[in-house]
């Protein structure tokens, strides 16, 4: 599910790595069966501060450490992949998380963090599922790799002007 880590921006200051995260799944739970986003660790941090938020009292699986200046060390990223999947795979599978609408716009839309926030707190022309459907069904959502020439799934974010209720 997770996996492909990539630096951005690499050898600047601003320099960060973010993860493709693939999901398929024939759970009644998500409205999209298929999905393919990309996630840097900051976004994870919201997305566990959200989850814990609405799960009260209910602990919820640890994400792996934070670390400074460590895009160019291969066994860290890798690390840090395994962290995120092992923290996913248990977050999907608890009950309180899977009816938290912020967790399947994380999974299954591009849509920037304070735009999940936004949709699920209803400021937003569109609703979850309908931002969720948007996104699944948009061919933005497959794209060709540069000089491969195969199908592989590279998220495009979407924005509130291109989902039509």
């Amino acid at each position: 599910m997770v996996q492909d880590p990539r630096v951005m921006n690499e050898g600047s200051w601003n320099s960060y790595v973010d993860f493709k995260i693939f999901l398929h799944t024939n759970s009644k739970a998500f409205t999209a069966k298929t999905s393919c986003v990309r996630r840097r660790y900051s976004e994870f941090v919201w997305l566990k501060r959200k989850l814990q938020k609405n799960a009260g009292l209910v602990p919820l699986p640890d994400l792996p450490g934070k670390s400074l200046f460590s895009f160019n060390n291969l066994d860290f990223i890798e690390k840090r992949r395994k962290g995120l999947q092992s923290f996913l795979d248990k977050v999907v599978h608890m009950t309180v998380c899977l009816s938290d609408s912020q967790l399947h716009l994380f999974l299954q839309t591009q849509l920037p963090v304070a735009h999940i926030q936004d949709c699920v707190q209803g400021h937003t022309p569109f609703s979850v599922t309908d931002a969720i459907l948007t996104y699944a069904s948009s061919n933005r959502g497959w794209a060709q790799e540069e000089g491969g020439g195969a199908q592989q799934p590279c998220p495009t974010p979407i924005s509130y002007e291109s989902v039509e209720r």
